[in-house]
């Protein structure tokens, strides 16, 4: 029999989505230490749902918790990139695969797209694309597919945040949104994918090249 999972009290999952807001659009930045007393100040609830929020948060990896050092926002570096952008491409091409293949409806990619081209600061230009990506996959027909994408989506967006706040080339991944799009709304499954697999490994080798060494290791 599966469990249902427990649902979040209201509260912890207010300030649960305002502090992944905030880490997402670059207000928190990485390394940055998240203290409970003033987090429950600024959300105006107690410390117990900001608490139950960082638990939570810790556990898509979003923050890190330490006995030592507390709570903070996660660093990215290019080993936690390139492990969460190696599982995108074992899984994400091929989600995307099967949606198109299934005649999945792509309007919600379409509108995201719309948004982030219109967007007005990186923050809402990171949180679009991170729409985008999960209307690709969402409609896979495999919902224990799209939840494992769901576990790593956070961690990319904190990834292409990181990225974009040195190296803003985020034009050039719109570029390669529309692309995918176009391929998959012509009902090419495999074009798309194929799109789908270059945009994410061509983004993380620009934005987290791989050292002399590294590559004599692979």
């Amino acid at each position: 029999m599966t469990s249902v999972p427990t649902p979040i009290p209201s509260r912890t999952q207010f300030v649960l989505e305002g502090i992944k807001h905030r880490i997402l659009t670059g207000q928190l930045t990485p390394g940055q230490a998240l203290v409970e007393t003033e987090l429950a100040a600024q959300f105006g609830v107690s410390k117990t749902p900001v608490r139950e929020a960082l638990k939570t948060l810790a556990g898509t990896g979003l923050v890190v918790m330490s006995q030592y050092k507390g709570v903070t926002v996660r660093m990215v570096d290019a080993d936690m990139a390139r492990e969460v952008y190696d599982v995108r491409l074992l899984l994400e091409p091929e989600a995307l695969r099967r949606a198109v293949r299934r005649g999945a409806s792509l309007d919600v990619a379409r509108d995201a797209l719309n948004r982030s081209d219109q967007a007005a600061d990186t923050g809402e230009r990171s949180l679009a694309n991170r729409e985008f990506h999960r209307a690709l996959y969402t409609s896979c027909g495999n919902p224990l597919l799209g939840r494992m994408l769901d576990e790593v989506r956070d961690q990319a967006a904190l990834v292409s945040a990181v990225a974009w706040a040195a190296d803003p080339s985020w034009e050039r991944e719109a570029a390669e949104h529309r692309e995918i799009l176009r391929l998959a709304l012509e009902g090419d499954a495999d074009g798309a994918a194929s799109a789908l697999y270059a945009h994410i490994a061509s983004f993380v080798e620009r934005a987290f090249p791989a050292t002399d060494g590294e590559d004599d290791q692979a």
